[in-house]
Order: structure tokens, then sequence, then C-alpha cells
């Protein structure tokens, strides 16, 4: 009976979506770290929010949870670390359950990285190794399972594949790269395939693809690890390319290829990157029929690691990348790209992921853990609140999400609730 309650609250909570994007999935609603609560704590007690729930059994892993009606889903490894696993939890931190889906990449940081994305009673995941997954969101029966990474002979960086789905109308979106095609979109009731595009014959990114509407036309932009692309949602057509950064436009050499790991900005027909290791960032502007972009400016002093970027009061905030080690917070001019400030997290902390909500930055610091509760002041990096994570292993790379007033976190295996409102 709580199964067949539980199926008829996702596809209500889901009907909403069925002719567009998912809100339930990578980075918030609209996939842009920025989350719709409001009436969030302006200040946070000395030891940090009020901890809801925490548990140690979410399996190793960077991916972020997903809320959805009263359970929280979230990617980890199992045990002996062979196999990626979805699991489901209640509001709180009860595990429902945990299914095996599909395989890690095998050699560097083989820990899960698929955010999933929840639609219509259905969670879709991408595993390491590309197979694309569809599971059932009441008990976690696998529905159909797709290796795209055979199929479609993807060809992956130093990380293997990095990438959430992107879901929408009956359509998911996985991005093999390769010779023989550059993205795909697969029926999400079947598997089957919709369509692919054309090859560029690149090396995929580790970038998770983001949908875009501009002058009543919808457009999905993704990275492969030399290329920005916008490809028609409905036809796979490629639209436009953009190769014209990194080491193609400053001409430094680096033994580094382009390292694409960072969903785009977009608002009001402008689409902004930006990557680690120097290959800083850029402003697109789309072509009013969305065949064409021309850049529009590029910074030099953000280039984000891994950590995302929100856009708040028309203004850019994330960390840059000084060294793997260490970088600094910036905020910068959606319009203009002036650099308003560049300033280092003092207290030990450092670089890592940021998002949004109530006019409010989120951050976590990826190597000691340090949570920071930040005002949106163009002025300053203005540091309210801060606690640290310590439970936990490895990088704090997960990037936080917020549901109804909770901030939620993992640190590997450790995952925890704060009541933030």
């Amino acid at each position: 009976m709580k199964k067949k309650l539980f199926t008829a609250l996702l596809a209500a909570v889901s009907t909403a979506a069925l002719a567009q994007v998912t809100p339930y999935g990578w980075r918030g609603p609209q996939h842009s770290g920025y989350y719709p609560d409001k009436g969030l704590l302006d200040q946070w007690p000395a030891t940090g929010p009020q901890l809801v729930f925490e548990t140690n059994d979410a399996g190793k892993g960077y991916s972020s949870p997903v809320v959805v009606g009263d359970r929280i889903f979230l990617t980890g490894m199992n045990d002996d670390q062979t196999q990626e696993v979805l699991n489901c939890y209640d509001l709180k931190g009860k595990k429902l359950y945990t299914a095996a889906y599909g395989n890690p990449w095998q050699q560097s940081y083989p820990e899960t990285r698929t955010t999933p994305a929840i639609m219509d009673g259905k969670v879709y995941v991408i595993s390491g190794m590309g197979e694309i997954v569809c599971l059932n969101a009441a008990d976690g029966k696998i529905l159909w399972k797709v290796d795209g990474g055979t199929k479609y002979e993807r060809k992956t960086g130093n990380w293997g594949t990095s990438e959430c789905p992107l879901v929408y109308d009956d359509k998911v979106i996985y991005t093999p790269c390769g010779d023989q095609t550059t993205m795909v979109a697969l029926n999400r009731h079947t598997g089957e395939e919709v369509w692919k595009t054309r090859p560029l014959g690149e090396k995929s990114g580790y970038v998770s693809p983001i949908m875009i509407e501009y002058k009543g036309k919808r457009q999905i932009v993704g990275s492969t690890s030399l290329n920005a692309f916008g490809v028609n949602p409905e036809t796979g057509e490629i639209q436009w390319t953009f190769d014209n950064w990194g080491p193609r436009y400053t001409g430094k050499q680096s033994r580094w290829e382009n390292i694409a790991p960072n969903s785009a900005l977009y608002s009001d027909g402008k689409i902004f990157f930006c990557h680690g290791y120097d290959i800083n960032g850029f402003q697109l502007k789309l072509a009013d029929d969305l065949n064409a972009v021309s850049v529009t400016w590029r910074t030099e002093t953000l280039d984000t690691h891994h950590g995302g970027y929100v856009l708040v009061g028309g203004k850019i905030y994330g960390s840059n990348w000084i060294n793997n080690n260490d970088g600094a917070w910036c905020c910068i001019d959606w319009e203009t790209g002036q650099t308003d400030y560049e300033e280092k997290w003092t207290g030990g902390a450092g670089k890592g992921s940021v998002i949004a909500a109530d006019d409010k930055l989120f951050i976590y610091d990826e190597r000691r853990g340090f949570v920071g509760l930040v005002n949106a002041n163009p002025e300053k990096f203005d540091v309210v609140s801060k606690f640290r994570v310590e439970q936990g292993s490895g990088p704090y790379w997960a990037h936080m999400h917020i549901n109804k007033g909770i901030l939620y976190l993992r640190h590997g295996e450790y995952f925890a609730a704060y009541k933030i409102r």
C-alpha cells in the first residue's frame, strides 16, 4: 500500500514537468545551482545549523542528493567498490533501499559522480562506464539499461564518464563523444535511441548538459573536451560549436588537454562557461535563430575547477583555480565580465562548490570540509557563518542541495541534513 501511495505521489509531483525538463536533478530545479527556498536563516550558530540527521551508509561518491516528495535519492559505491548503487532514504535519513545499477570507472577516482534525475516515478542515472539506467523510484528495480559507453564507442579523458542525465519530454540525454556521435537522446520509457548527433571526433568533457530557451526555441547546451555546442532537442542537429577557449585561445601549451567539468550558466540569450587549469571563462551570445554564437567577454579571474558557479543579482559567484589545492572566491559582473572581487577564504578554507538560495550563497570547501553561509554581496566576500564537516572520507567534491529549508550535503560515505530555515 505504501509503495502504491509513493508511486502515485511521484507521478503527481512530476506531472507538470512532463513537457519540459524535470526539476528533480543536478543542481536544482533549473540545473543552475539556484534553489527556490525563501526565509532562510541569515546566520548560523557557531557549531552550525541544527542537525536533522546524519548517516555513514551512503557509500563513496561525489554525487549530490535529490529530494522528491518524502524521498531522497543519492548514488554511491557498494561495500566492495565493484558496483554503483542508488540509495533511497526517507526525510529522517532512514535508508529504504539500495539498488545496484552499473559499473564504476575503473581508473582514477572511480567513485560515483552521477546525480539522479527523477521524472514520472522513474530515476535516471549514468554510470562511470557510460551505462544509462532507468530504475523504478518506488523500489529501485531496473526498468531498462543501455550500455551507452560500448554502443556509442565513447571517448573519455582520465576520469571516465562524469555526467548527470538531462531528462525532458520523453527523452534522456547522454554525451559519449567519439567518432560515432557526440550526444544521443534515448526514449526515457524504453531506452531506445531517438536521435544522435553528428560526431565531433573528440573526447567527452565532464559536463552535464542543460536545456535553455530563447526566442521561443529550446536548445541543449553541452561541452566536449574542446568544444562548447548547442543541439536542437527535437532533432539532434548540432546548431553551433565554439572551440576558441583554453589553449586554442591563449596559445599556452599545457600538459592538460582542455578539462571541462562545469555545466553552463544561462540567462536571456547569453551562455557562460568556465573551467580550471587556467582555461578561464567566456560568455557567448546566441543568435536569434540559435544557429550561431559570438563572444561578448572573457575573464581571466574566474576559472572554476569543478565546483560550479551561480548567477545572483546580475553577478556570477564561484571559486577559481590557482592550483589543485588552492583558489580564491570571485564575483564577476554578468553583463561586462568585470571582476568585482577575488578573495581568499581565510581560516584554513579554500576553493570549492557553490549553490544559492534566498539571495544567499552556500559554499563547501573541497579540502577541509568547511561549509559557509555567504551574503551575495558584490562588494566583498562576505562570509557570515561557517562550520566544518569532519566525518566521511576523500575530497569534499559533492555539490550541496537545498529543499524545503533543509541543506543536504555528503562527504564520501557520510550524508547529512541541516535545518537552515
